[in-house]
């Protein structure tokens, strides 16, 4: 969706307000290539400070879950300055998204990788119902929805494997 911008983002911007600089990625969507995957990417130091918490799975969950509802939030406040409801350099989805698909990744570097590319690679793709997500509900859930049903699609995926490797 190629909409024209209200304003050009950079750091000025995200600055301005507390929802622009988190609904970037503290940064990480304005990457000039790929500011999905740079944001996907900044979901691994969130994952990690989490990790140090010693949080329950439910506890983890509930902070996903207040984290996926404060980025519809500040997501919809960032488009509706944008002028643009999913503007590429709005990353906290793929954040929020990142460290759900992570909650169910065995803690070692070759299931990081893989989930990396499974949640980039359904993120990207979009099938169904993804794309008529991202092409129909506008605003900041849909914003964060889209990226909600990436995950889900990475975690069936990544748990079948994980499920193929035990048997």
């Amino acid at each position: 969706m190629t909409t024209s911008l209200k304003i050009q983002p950079g750091w000025r911007f995200l600055l301005s307000h507390p929802a622009h600089l988190l609904s970037f990625g503290f940064g990480s969507g304005l990457s000039p290539k790929a500011p999905g995957t740079a944001g996907t990417l900044a979901a691994y130091p969130l994952f990690g400070l989490l990790w140090l918490l010693h949080l329950n799975l439910y506890a983890y969950l509930a902070v996903v879950a207040v984290l996926f509802l404060a980025g519809i939030w500040f997501c919809g406040v960032t488009g509706r300055a944008l002028g643009v409801d999913d503007y590429g350099g709005i990353v906290w989805d793929e954040i929020v998204a990142m460290l759900l698909v992570l909650a169910y990744t065995p803690l070692s570097w070759p299931w990081f990788a893989a989930a990396f590319l499974l949640f980039r690679l359904f993120d990207i793709w979009k099938p169904f119902p993804i794309r008529y997500v991202d092409r129909h509900v506008h605003g900041g859930f849909g914003v964060m929805l889209d990226d909600l049903l990436a995950a889900g699609y990475a975690l069936i995926v990544l748990k079948s494997g994980q499920w193929l490797l035990a048997a």
